[in-house]
C-alpha cells in the first residue's frame, strides 16, 4: 500500500479531486486539494485544482492566487495563464490581463480548453472576430465538450451567425440535455411560438437541484419565453427567481458606488475640463454612445453604423482600461472613487492616445467608429478631455422601462445593481442625477436623444443623429437591421429586426410588481417619461 507522501497516492487523490469537481462535489474536491498540497506544496496541478474550485464558487481573489501559484511553479502552464487573463479582465486589471493573455498564447499547446479561454478573453476585450476564430478552433478540436460548444454558440451569435448558433446549441443539448446555459441561449435566439421549450425548462427546474448560477440561467430562460407567450405574471415570477439566484453570486457594494458618484461630481468640474483646453488627443474617429443598458443604445449604434463611413466596434472597455493601465489601478472592482481620483490627474493626451491605439484593431477601415459601451456615461468628462474631437451621444429611455428591461436581462459580467428592484431603482436615481449634472456642466458638448422618439419617428431622428456627426445622409441608415456585423450585447438578436414600438411602456404589464421601483424614482424626482430629443447646443 502506498505511503501518504508517495507519488501514486498524490496522483490518485488529485485525480479524485478533478472527478469531484466535474460532478460538482466542491467540498470533496476541496478536501482532496488540502490533502495533496499538505503532502506536496509545490505541486502545480494541486494549485490549479484550487483555482478551478474557486471559479465555481466565484471566489476570484482565491482563483487569481491559485493560478498565479501555478505560473510561478510552471511558467509554461498555458491553461493557468489563460484563466488569469480572463480573471484580470473581470476585475478590471487590463494591464495584467494583457501580459497573461500573451503568455497564454505563447504557451498554448493545442489544448482546446485554452483556445476556448483565449476566445472568452478576446470577447471581453471587444474583439469579436478574433474571439470567434479561437472558439472555432476549440469547437473543431473537441466537438463533444459541452462548455466549448456553448461558448462557440455565443460567439456565433455575436458575429451574426444565428442559424449556426442554434445548430451549435442544439448539438450541445443533445450531449447534455439539461445544460442550463444552453437552454438560456436557445431561449434568446428566437421568439417562443409555443410552450414546448418552456415546459422542458420548467420540468428541469422542478426535478433538479441547482447551484445559484445554473438556476439563474434556467429562470431567465423561462421568464423570456413566458413573456414571449404573454404569460405576464408567470414571466415576472421567473425573472424574480432568476434575479434572486444571480444576486447570491455577486458582491455588489452600494456604498462604494455612492462614493464613486460623489468623486465624479466633485472632481469632474467645468474648471477641471477647461484647465488644459488643447491638451487632448485630436483624433476625431470615435463616436461614443452612452447611457443605461437596454435603453436603445444598440438601436442607435446600428442606425449610425449603417452609414458607409462608420464602423461598429461594439461595446469596448478600452477607455476605462486606458485609465486603469495609466494609473496602475489594481482595485478589486472595475469602477471606484480611487480610480476616478487618480484618473483626474492623468495626462489626458496619453489617455486619448492609448484609447486610439488599443481600439485600432476593432475600429475598422472607415473614418469613424462607434464605441457603444453604455457605462462610459461615467467617464463623459474624461472622454471630452482626452478626445475633444470625439462625438458623444447620450441615449435616454423612460426610467421604468429602463429599469425593468435591465432587471429581466441576465448580463454576463456587468451591472451588479440590476438584480434587486430597490438597488436597481437607487442606481437609476444616481445615474439620472449625474447626467443632470453633466448636462449643466457640459451639455453643449454632446447630443441627447430619446429611445421612444427614435422608435416612433425613425427617419427624423436618424437624420438628426447623422447631422450631429457631421456626415452626409445615406438611406441605408433606415435599413440598419440588414447589417451583418457583430453585436456583442444582450440585443444581439433583436437588432437584426426592423425598428418597432412594442417595448415602449412594457413595464406597465408588471405595474404591481414594479411598484417599489416607481416609488423610489418618484420620491427622488425622476420623471417617468423622457422622450424629448435635444440637439447639442
Amino acid at each position: 500500500m502506498p505511503t501518504k507522501t508517495s507519488d501514486s497516492w498524490i496522483q490518485d487523490t488529485l485525480r479524485q479531486g478533478f472527478e469531484h469537481l466535474q460532478a460538482a462535489r466542491l467540498d470533496a474536491a476541496g478536501d482532496c486539494c488540502r490533502r495533496v498540497l499538505e503532502a506536496k506544496r509545490d505541486l502545480p496541478e494541486g494549485h490549479f485544482l484550487v483555482g478551478l474550485i474557486a471559479l465555481e464558487l466565484d471566489q476570484r481573489r482565491t482563483a487569481i492566487e491559485a493560478f498565479g501559484s501555478v505560473t510561478k511553479l510552471r511558467p509554461d502552464h498555458g491553461p493557468a495563464w489563460a484563466h488569469l487573463a480572463r480573471l484580470f479582465m473581470q476585475v478590471g486589471q487590463p494591464a495584467r490581463a494583457d501580459q497573461a493573455l500573451e503568455k497564454a498564447v505563447e504557451h498554448e499547446d493545442g489544448n482546446p480548453v485554452v483556445h476556448d479561454l483565449i476566445g472568452l478573453v478576446h470577447t471581453q476585450l471587444g474583439d469579436d472576430e478574433e474571439a470567434y476564430a479561437w472558439h472555432n478552433r476549440a469547437a473543431a478540436a473537441e466537438p463533444k465538450n459541452v462548455a466549448i460548444r456553448v461558448n462557440h454558440a455565443n460567439s456565433q451569435m455575436f458575429v451574426g451567425r444565428l442559424e449556426e448558433a442554434e445548430a451549435s446549441i442544439r448539438a450541445a443539448l443533445k450531449l447534455q440535455p439539461g445544460n442550463p446555459n444552453a437552454h438560456w441561449i436557445l431561449s434568446g435566439l428566437k421568439k417562443a411560438a409555443d410552450r414546448q421549450h418552456v415546459n422542458e425548462i420548467e420540468r428541469l427546474i422542478a426535478t433538479g437541484v441547482y447551484p445559484p448560477k445554473a438556476l439563474t440561467f434556467l429562470q431567465y430562460a423561462r421568464g423570456k419565453e413566458l413573456e414571449d407567450l404573454e404569460e405576464w405574471d408567470a414571466a415576472f415570477a421567473a425573472f424574480d427567481a432568476g434575479a434572486k439566484a444571480k444576486r447570491q453570486t455577486l458582491s455588489y457594494d452600494e456604498g462604494k458606488e455612492k462614493a464613486l458618484y460623489a468623486s465624479l461630481e466633485s472632481l469632474m468640474t467645468e474648471e477641471w475640463l477647461s484647465s488644459e483646453p488643447h491638451a487632448g488627443c485630436d483624433n476625431d474617429s470615435p463616436i461614443f454612445i452612452v447611457g443605461q443598458p437596454r435603453t436603445g443604445t444598440t438601436l442607435v449604434e446600428r442606425i449610425i453604423t449603417a452609414h458607409s463611413e462608420v464602423h461598429s466596434a461594439g461595446e469596448l472597455k478600452q477607455f476605462g482600461n486606458a485609465l486603469r493601465r495609466l494609473t496602475g489601478y489594481a482595485g478589486p472592482t472595475r469602477f471606484s472613487a480611487e480610480l476616478v481620483t487618480d484618473a483626474a490627474a492623468l495626462d489626458c493626451r496619453k489617455v486619448g492616445e492609448m484609447y486610439i491605439e488599443t481600439t485600432r484593431k476593432m475600429a475598422g477601415n472607415t473614418p469613424r467608429f462607434v464605441d457603444k459601451l453604455p457605462s462610459n456615461f461615467l467617464y463623459l468628462p474624461l472622454i471630452l478631455k482626452a478626445l475633444p474631437k470625439a462625438k458623444i451621444i447620450h441615449l435616454q429611455r423612460d426610467p421604468m422601462d429602463a429599469c425593468f428591461s435591465s432587471y429581466k436581462q441576465l448580463f454576463a459580467d456587468a451591472y451588479p445593481h440590476s438584480y434587486r428592484l430597490d438597488e436597481m431603482a437607487r442606481h437609476h436615481v444616481r445615474y439620472f442625477k449625474l447626467m443632470q449634472l453633466w448636462r449643466e456642466r457640459f451639455g453643449d458638448r454632446y447630443f441627447e436623444i430619446g429611445y421612444e422618439d427614435v422608435a416612433r419617428n425613425l427617419e427624423v431622428n436618424a437624420r438628426a443623429l447623422i447631422d450631429f456627426l457631421g456626415l452626409y445622409w445615406e438611406d441605408s441608415c433606415l435599413q440598419f437591421h440588414q447589417q451583418k456585423s457583430a453585436v456583442t450585447t444582450a440585443s444581439a438578436v433583436q437588432v437584426r429586426q426592423p425598428v418597432h414600438t412594442k417595448s415602449i411602456g412594457r413595464w406597465r404589464r408588471y405595474e404591481q410588481q414594479l411598484a417599489p421601483v416607481r416609488e423610489i424614482l418618484k420620491a427622488a424626482g425622476v420623471p417617468e417619461v423622457r422622450t424629448a430629443s435635444s440637439q447639442a447646443r
